[in-house]
């Protein structure tokens, strides 16, 4: 089996890598930090390299690319620990893509492709815990379509995006929702994260929405493990890049007249670091393949592949902070951003504690050594 990627991916990851070194430098992410955790000037550059229209068919004005050309991208943009959604992007594009009908393809895909309109998915709610199948948000008929009533919480830049994708219930069926921001009854609230980056809780009140598919729990799920395989390519870059700052310290770091690499048992610790990072990567690698899987085994792999993403990342993060010393943890330090930037991914779309929950309820009886 090959697992070596085309040119053409080798050279979509390159153009990437070359625009986070040239152009997302560490100044500009303090000062896009700084300003409230979203330059949308970057997030255009972003578009004019193709990134926003990955997932968006051509026919629509994308790239129509797939999973694995996701994972290039979002593993080289952990390296430069990028404050700007792009996950975001790639879920709507798939999303819109694949469940909305000819209209709402017409009125969001070329948007989303050119970067002008950032869409993002509010689906979380107070209590929910990351389960899918809890919603309290309601969307009722109403003449020329629906209106709909929610809160969500810690949308990504909810307070800056076009539109959101919202999951409602009409009656007891579950169905996805487009919702302008600027339409009546939207109000959002937008704060800073832990990583620097921004969300926003989000308040519908009898906003006029547009349906996008009535297989609400099917799309949405669709959409999380989407997010998932993202957040995992995503992680395995700022675990990458991580570890190399890590292991420029102890080569230049010097204890007793030597460099503190040349010390055995710290290079026991960068030697499992390193091993956590290759774990990390082939789940990643089997997360991104598994997307078009049918869904109860895409379901399962991807539970599997965050729970071990979100061992690999507390492991590095922590490891990188204490070889470090004091400065792994103070703000002038590049090494703590990408702490904080693990410590907040490990959260996102589930946490490990979740995820593992996930995995036990989907293994069957004939898992285990004896299968």
């Amino acid at each position: 089996m090959d697992f070596d990627f085309s040119d053409d991916q080798v050279q979509l990851g390159d153009a990437v890598r070359k625009w986070v070194d040239k152009a997302y430098a560490f100044d500009r992410r303090r000062a896009t930090e700084k300003a409230g955790g979203f330059d949308r000037a970057a997030f255009a550059e972003m578009a004019e390299l193709g990134l926003t229209g990955l997932y968006v068919p051509e026919d629509d004005g994308g790239l129509g690319m797939g999973p694995v050309e996701g994972m290039v991208v979002m593993e080289e943009l952990g390296r430069g620990i990028v404050l700007e959604p792009l996950v975001q992007s790639l879920i709507a594009g798939a999303v819109i893509a694949g469940y909305g009908d000819a209209a709402n393809k017409a009125a969001w895909l070329p948007g989303i492709a050119s970067g002008e309109k950032l869409v993002v998915l509010a689906y979380q709610e107070r209590g929910a815990r990351y389960q899918l199948d809890v919603c309290e948000a309601k969307a009722t008929q109403a003449p020329g379509g629906y209106v709909l009533s929610a809160t969500k919480s810690i949308v990504p830049v909810g307070d800056h995006a076009d539109a959101f994708i919202v999951p409602a219930k009409i009656n007891s069926q579950l169905a996805l929702f487009v919702v302008e921001r600027q339409s009546s009854g939207v109000s959002a609230r937008g704060y800073g994260t832990q990583d620097g980056s921004r969300a926003a809780e989000v308040s519908f009140k009898n906003a006029p929405a547009t349906l996008l598919t009535t297989h609400g729990q099917v799309a949405l799920e669709h959409a999380v493990d989407i997010g998932i395989a993202s957040v995992c390519a995503e992680a395995v870059g700022v675990m990458d890049k991580t570890l190399a700052i890590t292991a420029e310290y102890m080569n230049t770091r010097k204890q007793f007249g030597v460099a503190i690499s040349s010390f055995q048992a710290l290079r026991h610790r960068a030697a499992d670091m390193k091993m956590q990072l290759e774990l990390a990567r082939s789940m990643s690698y089997y997360a991104s393949l598994k997307l078009n899987a049918p869904a109860p085994e895409r379901r399962a792999a991807l539970a599997r592949a965050k729970y071990q993403l979100g061992q690999s990342m507390r492991f590095i993060g922590q490891q990188a902070v204490q070889l470090h010393g004091g400065i792994g943890v103070t703000d002038e330090y590049i090494v703590s951003h990408y702490f904080k930037k693990l410590t907040q991914l490990e959260m996102t779309f589930g946490d490990s504690l979740h995820h593992l929950g996930e995995v036990s309820a989907r293994m069957q009886e004939t898992a285990g050594v004896f299968a």
